[in-house]
């Protein structure tokens, strides 16, 4: 065994998908570099076909420390870069991160600690969204908000304790290839599926606001509505593959999104009674943008209303109009594993 490995400290592989990251891939993997933690490690970096500087900051990043390599992901999906980054790498203890992503210091010895004392087969922690300017800050608000999330804990910070999902993911490489890694069917909400594989074979998802990543948005209103009709597409795509999946905190952005059309269409057809519902929400909206702006300018305090619309309502629409055909696509690639033996695994 190698010298730095041992029963606490053993080997790392860290795995992060990549595509057009010029602007946080070199910040994002010199914090993983810093981590403090005395186990080997590797940083795989699964390259997308990105149109920016990506690919040459990845070049450099490999020149400059022997620990960093890259393998291709020609399709650019994350759940294939995800399994290419898995397969090339070969260390008991699979660290999952994004292109911008920052660890804290001391993230991959926190997750190692907690795989021991907890027996999980994934833990992870909170996404601390961190803006650069105006919009980002309200985002970055929005996204760490009750009203903005729900009960998220991953996004609002909670207490330690099991999960159904968690962000990102310290996997034991064991639970990874009992489940085939990642469905590559799944262009979002791969993490939330894998979770739901491993948790109904008997493995234990396990949530610590010890570990924190810092999170970067979206920089505008339209990629941050693009994300989020996705997600909420997404979702209904795995409410649909696994039945008995989705739960109230899903479901509250279409229906949220149908009643506001529904309150303006008979306000404008019927009666101004109607208008009740989507004001109420507009009052909602504001009044949770006053907490959830506590200590932000103004100019990014009045953008947190925008942010929380966009992110509720895309989110709906994207799940009320997600076609069957994309769960028709998705392969059945569930490999559950007896009870018995996913709790028997160290």
């Amino acid at each position: 065994m190698n010298a730095k490995s041992d029963a606490r400290h053993p080997a790392v592989s860290v795995i992060m998908p990549v595509l057009n990251e010029e602007r946080h891939l070199r910040g994002a993997v010199r914090a993983i570099l810093a981590q403090e933690y005395a186990g080997e490690m590797e940083v795989v970096i699964a390259l997308g076909p990105s149109t920016d500087r990506t690919d040459e900051i990845a070049a450099e990043l490999v020149a400059g420390d022997p620990r960093v390599r890259t393998v291709p992901n020609p399709s650019g999906r994350t759940p294939a870069a995800l399994n290419a980054a898995i397969r090339a790498s070969r260390h008991p203890v699979v660290v999952r991160v994004d292109g911008h992503g920052i660890l804290s210091p001391d993230y991959i010895a926190t997750a190692v600690r907690l795989l021991e004392e907890t027996g999980a087969h994934n833990v992870g922690g909170v996404m601390r969204a961190e803006g650069e300017n105006d919009w980002e800050h309200a985002v970055a608000a929005a996204m760490t908000s009750r009203i903005g999330v729900g009960n998220a804990a991953f996004h609002t910070g909670g207490h330690a304790g099991p999960a159904e999902t968690v962000y990102l993911g310290v996997f034991r490489r064991e639970a990874l290839e009992r489940q085939g890694g990642y469905n590559e069917e799944f262009v979002r909400a791969q993490d939330w599926e894998l979770n739901f594989r491993i948790r109904e074979a008997g493995g234990l998802i396990w949530f610590s606001p010890e570990l924190r990543v810092s999170y970067r948005p979206r920089p505008s209103v339209r990629a941050l509505a693009r994300q989020y009709r996705d997600y909420g597409r997404w979702r209904h795509v795995v409410a649909r593959y696994h039945r008995g999946s989705v739960n109230l905190r899903y479901l509250a952005p279409p229906v949220a999104l149908c009643a506001i059309v529904a309150g303006a269409v008979v306000g404008i057809a019927v009666t101004p009674w109607g208008f009740v519902v989507p004001g109420g929400y507009l009052a909602a909206i504001l009044a949770g943008a006053v907490p959830a702006g506590r200590g932000l300018p103004p100019r990014a305090r009045i953008r947190i209303p925008v942010a929380l619309a966009t992110m509720h309502l895309s989110w709906g629409w994207g799940f009320l109009t997600s076609p069957r055909s994309l769960a028709r696509k998705v392969v059945a690639g569930r490999r559950p594993a007896p009870a018995s033996d996913a709790a028997g695994a160290s």
